[in-house]
C-alpha cells in the first residue's frame, strides 16, 4: 500500500514482522482498506484503546496485511461520539470485530448489523468494560436476552437450535439451523459464552510475567501465542534473543503444529464413521506428546517460550532422542494416509462436503489452514519468515478444492513439512546462549507478535505502561475471520454433514472470546 501516494507518513518498526504504523483520519481510513483490498491484502484485527487521559479521545486500531507486510492504523475517535466508518463492505471479517468493539469500548461503526456480540447481558449496554474507569469489581443482575437470530421463511423451512452447551467438554456455541428436511439453507453462530476477560487482566499484570497469561489464550495453541508475545515484549523492549533460542521455538512451534494436526486427523475418521483412524492418530499424537514431555519437561509445551528465549534448553541426549523418532513417525503417517486416501466410505464424506471456493475465501479473508485449502497461499513462515524460518526454505502447502477432503489432505501435507523442518532444525540448531535478560519496555512502548500457528496467523499487539504494568494488550485469533466462512461453508450440505465440516475448520471459542 503506497501511503505516500495519499500524504500519509508511516513509521517503520524494525524487528517486528515488517510492520509500518500510521496515523489516519476517518477518509484515509476507507482510502487505506480500499486500497489493501486491490492489493488483495486482509483485514488482521481490529480493536480499540481508551485515550481520554492523554489525548482527551479513544484510539481505532486496525491492523491489515497487504503486499509489503503488516500495516497498523491509529484512528483518533471523538469523546462524546466516537464512531467511525463501517469497514463491512470492504472486508466482511470486520463485522463481528466492529461489534465487539462496540460491546467493550463503545465504539459505533455506521454500519447495518448493531446487534451485541460478547456482551451476552453480563454488564448494562450503557457499560464498556475496557474503558479506564470500569469498575470490574461490580456485579450487575442478570438479564433476560432474547438475540435477534435471522430467519429462513417458506414453505418447508423449520429451524435446529444446537448449543451452546455440548454433549462432552468442547465449549459452548450456539447455532441456529434453518433447513428442509437435512439440507441446510442458513447457518447462524451465536459466540461469545466464554468470554473471559483476558485483555483487562493484562492491564492488571507486571509486564515481566504476563507470559504465562499470554500461553494461556488458548490451550492448543501456547506455544504459538508465546512466541507472538514474547515477539512483541521484545520488540517493545528493544532485546534480541539468542539465535540458538530462535531456532528451539521454530522446533517447539512445529512439534505442536504436528500434535494438534495429528489429533484432527483422527477427530476428522472418527466423524467420518472410520473409528480405526482416531484410535491410531490418537496413538500417534500420545507419542510427539510424551516426546515433548521428555524433550522440554511439558507435554503442550507451555511457558517454554519466554521474553529473552526459552525457559529450557534442549540438551543433547534430548535432542538425539527427537531426531531418531521423526523417520518413524514420518513412515507411518505415511500408511495412515494410504489408507485414508483408499477408503471409499471417507472419501464419499470428504470429497465435495462443506465446500468453500477460493473466490468465496478471498472474499470473506478466510486465513490459515483452511484458508490454503481454499487457495489462499498465505503462511508466514513463507511470506514473512523470522528465524530459523528465514534459514530453510518452507514449502508451502495447499489446494483450491476447498471441502473437507483438501482440509484433510492439507494437514497430512503440513505434517510431513513440519517433519522435515524439525530435521532441519534439530541438525543445524546453533550452540549457544539460550536466554537473555528481558527487562520491562519502557512507558509508551509498543510491540506487535505476528505468528502462524497451526491454525493459523495469531496476532497480538502490546503497549507498556509504567512502572514495568501494561497499558493495553490486543490478541487476535484467526478464529475470529473464520468462523463465518463456517455458515458458508455448510450451506447446501446436509445436517448430519456439519460436525464433520467444523471438525475440519477446528476453530477456537476461547481464543477469539477474550
Amino acid at each position: 500500500m503506497d501511503l505516500l501516494g495519499l500524504g500519509l507518513e508511516a513509521s517503520v518498526l524494525t524487528g517486528a514482522c515488517h510492520l509500518r504504523r500510521c496515523r489516519v483520519d476517518a477518509e484515509d481510513l476507507v482510502t487505506v482498506a480500499l486500497g489493501v483490498r486491490e492489493e488483495h491484502g486482509r483485514l488482521v484485527a481490529l480493536w480499540g484503546s481508551d485515550e481520554r487521559d492523554r489525548e482527551n479521545c479513544f484510539h481505532l486500531h486496525l491492523a491489515f496485511e497487504d503486499a509489503q507486510g503488516l500495516l497498523v492504523l491509529d484512528l483518533p475517535l471523538a469523546e462524546e461520539m466516537p464512531s467511525y466508518p463501517d469497514l463491512s463492505e470492504i472486508f466482511p471479517a470486520a463485522t463481528r470485530m466492529q461489534r465487539a468493539a462496540y460491546d467493550l469500548f463503545g465504539f459505533w461503526a455506521i454500519g447495518p448489523d448493531q446487534r451485541f456480540w460478547v456482551r451476552h447481558a453480563a454488564w448494562p449496554d450503557t457499560e464498556f468494560p475496557l474503558r479506564r474507569d470500569f469498575d470490574g469489581s461490580r456485579q450487575w443482575p442478570a438479564e433476560p436476552e432474547e438475540y435477534p437470530f435471522v430467519r429462513v421463511a417458506g414453505e418447508g423451512v423449520h429451524e435446529i437450535p444446537v448449543g451452546p452447551v455440548h454433549a462432552g467438554i468442547i465449549e459452548p456455541g450456539h447455532f441456529r439451523f434453518q433447513v428442509v428436511g437435512e439440507k441446510v439453507l442458513r447457518l447462524e453462530q451465536r459466540l461469545g459464552y466464554v468470554h473471559k476477560g483476558i485483555e483487562k487482566r493484562f492491564e492488571e499484570l507486571p509486564a515481566h510475567s504476563a507470559h504465562r497469561l499470554a500461553g494461556r489464550i488458548s490451550g492448543d495453541t501456547t506455544v504459538a501465542w508465546a512466541w507472538a508475545w514474547a515477539m512483541a515484549y521484545e520488540q517493545a523492549a528493544e532485546i534480541q534473543p539468542p539465535v540458538r533460542a530462535l531456532w528451539l521455538r521454530g522446533v517447539l512451534l512445529e512439534l505442536e503444529r504436528v500434535a494438534n494436526h495429528l489429533g484432527d486427523l483422527g477427530y476428522l475418521g472418527n466423524d467420518g464413521g472410520f473409528a480405526f483412524g482416531l484410535a491410531q492418530f490418537s496413538r500417534l499424537k500420545e507419542v510427539v506428546l510424551r516426546a515433548n514431555q521428555a524433550a522440554f519437561g511439558h507435554r503442550l509445551l507451555m511457558d517454554r517460550i519466554i521474553p529473552g528465549g526459552v525457559s529450557t534448553d534442549l540438551t543433547p541426549a534430548a535432542r538425539a532422542t527427537l531426531r531418531e523418532f521423526l523417520p518413524g513417525l514420518a513412515a507411518e503417517l505415511g500408511e495412515l494416509r494410504t489408507i485414508f486416501d483408499d477408503h471409499a466410505g471417507l472419501q464419499d464424506r470428504f470429497m465435495s462436503t462443506g465446500r468453500v471456493t477460493p473466490e468465496l475465501a478471498a472474499s470473506l479473508g478466510l486465513s490459515g489452514l483452511a484458508g490454503r485449502a481454499s487457495g489462499q497461499a498465505r503462511d508466514l513462515r513463507v511470506d514473512y519468515p523470522a528465524t530459523p524460518y528465514d534459514r530453510v526454505e518452507v514449502r508451502r502447502c495447499g489446494g483450491v478444492a476447498g471441502d473437507v477432503a483438501a482440509r484433510v489432505a492439507l494437514r497430512f501435507d503440513e505434517i510431513f513439512e513440519s517433519l522435515r523442518l524439525l530435521h532441519r532444525f534439530l541438525g543445524e540448531l546453533p550452540e549457544g546462549e539460550w536466554r537473555t535478560e528481558a527487562p520491562p519496555p519502557p512507558a509508551g512502548a509498543h510491540g506487535f507478535g505476528w505468528v502462524e500457528a497451526w491454525r493459523g496467523p495469531v496476532f497480538l499487539a502490546l503497549e507498556a505502561g509504567p512502572d514495568g504494568g501494561l497499558r493495553r494488550v490486543h490478541a487476535h485469533d484467526p478464529s475470529w475471520e473464520n468462523w463465518p466462512v463456517l455458515e458458508h461453508a455448510v450451506m447446501g450440505n446436509i445436517v448430519p454433514d456439519f460436525p464433520l465440516i467444523n471438525k475440519s475448520f477446528n476453530l477456537s471459542y476461547s481464543g477469539q472470546d477474550l
